[in-house]
């Protein structure tokens, strides 16, 4: 009797033992990523001040851990003999060469004047490449806090009944949604992939939140605002965004070509398919998330695991941005290809009665190149156009300087061509739906 009280006085322990550690990891996790103060002049989240500090207190030291990495990216593919595997691979492997060749002679000051346009290669480098090689190392390891203590488990369970049958996708997707919307795109990826491998997500699930829902952060959402003087608008810019990129998930999930994509799990993964609560939910996830924090390795252990995955997809996503990004801006700046495209989305401007319906049509299809593109086209525009336009390239999620190159380093199973035909219907569903309520609000 005396030993059986003493059991449950030690498992009583443990419970709260857990429940505290699950109570201070989420917290810390969910400061780090959904909440914004301002730190030296700048309103951002933590992991973004924390990225700040580093490149401008360490410069130099920054700029030789991008080169390491643009190096260690461009030879693993070759050195772990995956760089013939598919065509992809052997294309982004080109690929990751042209970009390692490309920062080498950004970095060291000896690039063509076509490239050291600030416009182009530095602007590259300085506003992407750089910030997401820090981002998504550091990102990893509040992912840990975030996704591993029982709040991916908890949240799960609760949102269950919304996540699974309006975006096909498990409740725990939820977490992850959230983080990809608000915090980063690098940071959402990073947990889609690492969910994926580890049989947490299916094929479809990954790719659903990897098209989805990885769109740029909050602080780049600012700069767009900014660049466009729509910061007095901003609460409806961010609100209207949030809710039209969502809701374009939701269809796109429900036609070509996610809706045939096939709901199996990683190849090697042990499947963790969430278990389908009908009742009792708030038990429920208090019960799996306990279970969760239980069965954890220690803490150093689970941040050391996300500390080397992170560095090893910084090597795999830099040389690729920079590579593919420069690609999409050299051809958008140099070549009419653009314009060309834009011929695309001329009928649904000019049918939606969109002012200066061309020029709305050329900021679209820039919005494949670059994010912060569009902007740059539609700064003299009407406050409706502009508004359209902003919304459309936040809800259009994929583009050529980081997302696409990005998924594609991951093991998410999309091709690029699939990419670019969910890219494009994204673009006219958010037209469709953005134009009535801009419209309305201006």
């Amino acid at each position: 009797m005396e030993y059986h009280q003493r059991e449950l006085e030690r498992d009583s322990q443990f419970r709260i033992s857990s429940a505290i550690k699950m109570f201070i990891c989420s917290i810390v996790g969910i400061f780090s990523f959904f909440v914004s103060f301002e730190w030296r002049g700048k309103n951002s989240i933590l992991i973004d001040h924390i990225v700040n500090f580093i490149r401008t207190e360490a410069p130099l030291l920054v700029t030789a851990y991008v080169l390491i990495m643009l190096v260690g990216g461009a030879i693993h593919p070759f050195l772990t003999k995956k760089w013939n595997k598919s065509t992809v691979n052997i294309v982004m492997s080109i690929l990751k060469v042209g970009g390692m060749i490309a920062g080498i002679l950004l970095i060291f000051n000896i690039a063509p004047a076509w490239l050291a346009d600030e416009s182009i290669g530095p602007y590259l480098l300085e506003k992407l490449v750089k910030p997401v090689g820090i981002l998504i190392p550091i990102g990893s390891l509040f992912l840990a806090l975030l996704v591993s203590y029982g709040l991916l488990e908890y949240i799960g369970v609760l949102a269950q009944p919304f996540m699974k049958p309006v975006f096909k996708t498990s409740g725990r997707s939820a977490v992850d949604a959230v983080a990809s919307f608000v915090g980063s795109y690098s940071v959402g990826l990073l947990l889609t992939n690492r969910l994926y491998t580890e049989g947490r997500y299916t094929a479809k699930e990954a790719v659903i939140i990897g098209t989805g829902f990885s769109t740029v952060s909050v602080t780049f959402m600012v700069v767009i605002a900014g660049t466009l003087d729509m910061m007095q608008h901003w609460n409806a810019f961010f609100w209207v965004s949030l809710v039209v990129t969502f809701l374009v998930t939701a269809l796109t999930v429900r036609i070509y070509p996610i809706r045939t994509m096939k709901d199996e799990y990683y190849e090697g993964a042990t499947p963790q398919p969430e278990k389908i609560v009908k009742k009792g939910h708030f038990k429920e996830a208090w019960r799996q998330a306990m279970e969760a924090v239980e069965q954890n390795p220690p803490m150093s252990k689970i941040l050391w695991a996300n500390l080397k995955d992170g560095f090893i997809m910084t090597m795999g996503v830099m040389p690729s941005i920079l590579s593919v990004g420069l690609l999409g801006i050299v051809l958008a700046t140099y070549t009419p290809i653009f314009d060309w495209l834009s011929y695309i989305f001329v009928p649904f401007t000019y049918v939606l009665q969109i002012p200066e319906p061309f020029l709305a049509a050329k900021a679209l299809s820039l919005s494949l190149a670059e994010v912060f593109l569009p902007a740059l086209v539609v700064t003299q525009a009407a406050l409706v156009t502009k508004f359209i336009v902003a919304v459309v390239s936040i809800s259009a999620i994929l583009f050529f300087s980081a997302v696409i190159p990005l998924i594609l380093s991951t093991e998410i199973p999309v091709t690029l061509r699939q990419i670019i035909i969910i890219w494009f219907e994204r673009v006219v569903l958010t037209l469709i739906i953005v134009t009535p309520i801009a419209f309305l609000l201006f």
